[in-house]
């Protein structure tokens, strides 16, 4: 007998608390937030409905301000960021979110629906909460 095949989504896995922070603010000010957040990933914000969601790391910030030693007070989110961001539905199996971080080495995703952003996943989510409930299901 055949037992159905446990699919875990991502809205099972993602994280709903995510800092997002505007492309205009400068990256002193995104340092803060992170800090403040304690994450070193931001979500940037739209700029307008016809724009897109970025997302900036404290690697882009080491990358391309720390190492090129640029004034974090004179540089801008927009000028670091990436965008637009590679999203995922929460309704996507974990295992295709998992090949999707592989094939283009995401550090995050966000979790877009209906355009609003409902949480943020990373290989850590994946793994460390859904391959686990996976792994427990297959030695139930």
């Amino acid at each position: 007998m055949n037992l159905p095949k446990l699919i875990i989504r991502v809205k099972d896995v993602m994280k709903t608390d995510f800092a997002t922070i505007e492309c205009t603010a400068t990256i002193s000010e995104a340092v803060k937030l992170m800090k403040k957040a304690r994450t070193a990933v931001l979500i940037v914000n739209k700029r307008n409905v016809d724009d897109d969601y970025g997302i900036i790391t404290s690697a882009d910030i080491a990358r391309h301000v720390l190492a090129k030693d640029r004034a974090p007070s004179r540089v801008n989110v927009y000028e670091v960021m990436t965008c637009p961001v590679i999203s995922v539905s929460p309704n996507m199996d974990i295992r295709h979110c998992s090949r999707l971080f592989a094939t283009y080495n995401l550090v995050r995703a966000p979790v877009i629906e209906n355009d609003a952003i409902l949480g943020i996943v990373s290989p850590n989510s994946l793994v460390l909460d859904g391959l686990y409930q996976l792994a427990n299901d297959t030695e139930a």
